[in-house]
């Protein structure tokens, strides 16, 4: 291990090198001279360096706790790295002299504690229809008009569900930039009624049994990925959101216990969500782990070990099975679920429970709102399995029922 005696020995010399202390921590020695300290860590499989200052402005011990702050960050899933630009570019976006609607817009979505998915539609809602006509207007002298003029643009083009989309991420913005002192007034306020309201278009989903057991015997025959096929074969199993399935982390998953635990990070609701596992999804996961195990994800992207599924695997495959987007979706199986138990007379407390559809801000990242029904819910995950195994074989469709008096 280094010491200062060490340190001050150090000279330069004809090329770059290093000198290694512990756990990461190195000191780089340039040409020019200096001494710069290095923090060497792996984030998702891939090699990165982190600075961390020269010495002696920066001392051993500093360095050492540096390091092991960068150390406490890559434990817990964060990128220092990334981390730290981060925490740059939202200095310098508060910082500056003139705020315009795209320099307060990028603040707050710094600020925003979303997944990466949902963070990738607001920029594309930003970048696409609000920061060509707004984004270089200092956001204070922005009019309801002058919102109004660039939502018509959208809504011109029949995007009326986008034109929506794009006045609720401005009004965001908006209440964000009053809070800060940015701004005075979210015009978005005077528009109510102003736009068209856009068709409610549902999730398309195969809820008539007979079909339910023609599709997945249709996806016993997929012919494509093999982790694709476990993902199909698992999503009607646990109905969760396609974005919970195919970022599903296997330190998430207990197959000994029969649960999977998916922190409130990943959730739609930022609540933490227990998903009982039937004997059928252990058994999917099982044979799966031996392909994908060990990684970080149980759906691992066709291109990269170190991402996830993407969002459109799911849809294309059904695509290939020969389901358009009319008939069948990633996200029907939520769908079908949620018809037929509740038509078969399982409480739907416990349905809604098991959807994640009720979240509770008191206990959010808490799993005892994540338990509530839950043993309900594990003897109703298990039949369901149980049900969709008949369907599959083609036999006689029989309507269960949750046991009488069942407690939650």
């Amino acid at each position: 291990m280094l010491t200062d005696a060490k340190l001050r020995a150090l000279k330069p010399k004809d090329k770059l090198y290093r000198v290694t202390d512990a756990a990461g921590l190195l000191v780089e020695v340039p040409v020019s001279g200096g001494l710069r300290w290095r923090f060497r860590y792996r984030f998702n499989g891939i090699p990165k360096m982190l600075s961390l200052g020269t010495y002696p402005s920066v001392s051993l011990a500093q360095a050492r706790a540096r390091r092991d702050g960068a150390r406490a960050q890559v434990a817990n899933g964060v990128d220092p790295s990334a981390s730290r630009q981060e925490a740059k570019r939202e200095r310098a976006l508060a910082l500056a002299p003139v705020h315009t609607f795209r320099s307060v817009a990028e603040l707050w979505m710094v600020r925003q504690d979303v997944a990466e998915a949902t963070a990738s539609k607001s920029r594309w809602i930003f970048n696409t229809f609000l920061y060509p006509d707004l984004g270089d207007r200092p956001i204070k002298e922005i009019t309801g008009r002058d919102l109004l003029e660039t939502l018509r643009k959208i809504e011109g083009k029949d995007m009326l569900e986008t034109a929506k989309r794009a006045k609720i991420k401005a009004g965001q913005v908006f209440r964000f930039a009053i809070i800060e002192g940015f701004a005075d007034i979210d015009p978005t306020t005077s528009l109510r009624g102003a736009l068209k309201a856009p068709k409610v278009k549902h999730h398309a989903a195969i809820v008539d049994p007979h079909k339910v057991g023609e599709l997945l015997r249709a996806i016993d025959g997929f012919s494509g990925q093999y982790v694709t096929l476990c993902a199909l074969r698992f999503a009607p199993l646990v109905f969760v959101r396609p974005g919970e399935l195919r970022q599903a982390e296997w330190s998430e998953f207990d197959l000994d216990a029969s649960v999977w635990r998916i922190p409130g990070a990943r959730m739609k609701m930022k609540a933490a969500h227990l998903v009982p596992l039937s004997k059928q999804a252990v058994t999917v996961l099982r044979e799966l782990h031996g392909f994908t195990g060990h990684g970080r994800f149980v759906f691992p992207s066709i291109r990269s070990a170190s991402r996830p599924m993407s969002e459109n695997t799911i849809n294309a495959a059904l695509r290939r099975l020969g389901y358009t987007g009319d008939e069948m979706t990633g996200h029907g199986f939520r769908s079908l679920a949620a018809t037929r138990l509740n038509e078969m007379g399982w409480n739907a407390d416990a349905i809604e429970r098991q959807l994640a559809h009720a979240e509770s801000n008191k206990v959010r990242d808490a799993y005892t709102h994540a338990a509530q029904y839950l043993k309900e819910r594990t003897r109703m995950m298990q039949a369901w399995a149980d049900y969709l195994d008949g369907l599959k074989a083609g036999g006689k469709v029989v309507a269960f029922k949750s046991p009488a008096g069942s407690a939650a």
